[in-house]
């Protein structure tokens, strides 16, 4: 069974403004495909929040891979990537590519999405976009690939 955090970075959502609907839809497609949920948090689009949950939560172990949702648009409070790129020590961009590339056949705003994928020792981590409807739809483009790739980094399967 594949453990998940889910990592919801909203400012609004944080102080409780708004429900964490993309964070459910992570919780739901992921509980259908056998995952179980180990860890779940909300943070303020603050750079050192996501570092610090990032950091907490894969240097802890027990924590397969971690699903983020918002905060990979243009706007300048969107930091995931910059604070998931300081956090991974590979990065694993075929994930990225295949949401953005299955997401521009719906509409061209997918381009400006900058989902950041990678691995930080033997933890996956997945930026997805802050809406519940491009959540769904990118994690049913990479679902296949998940298993593989958490067998691979636990040292269960060669690539």
């Amino acid at each position: 069974m594949m453990t998940i955090g889910i990592l919801t970075v909203s400012d609004r959502r944080s102080q409780g403004e708004d429900e964490d609907k993309s964070g459910e839809v992570i919780r739901k497609v992921m509980s259908q495909f056998g995952a179980r949920v180990v860890d779940y948090g909300i943070v303020p689009d603050e750079k050192e929040n996501i570092v610090a949950k990032l950091t907490e939560w894969s240097d802890k172990g027990g924590v397969d891979l971690i699903i983020t949702t918002g905060g990979t648009g243009l706007s300048p409070r969107d930091v995931t990537p910059e604070a998931t790129l300081d956090v991974v020590d590979k990065t694993v961009p075929g994930f990225s590519e295949a949401m953005r590339a299955k997401g521009i056949k719906k509409t061209p705003r997918a381009m400006l999405s900058r989902e950041v994928c990678g691995t930080r020792d033997k933890t996956l981590i997945i930026n997805l976009p802050g809406s519940p409807k491009a959540v769904k739809e990118s994690l049913l483009v990479i679902l296949p690939a998940l298993p593989h790739a958490i067998e691979v980094l636990k040292g269960e399967a060669e690539e």
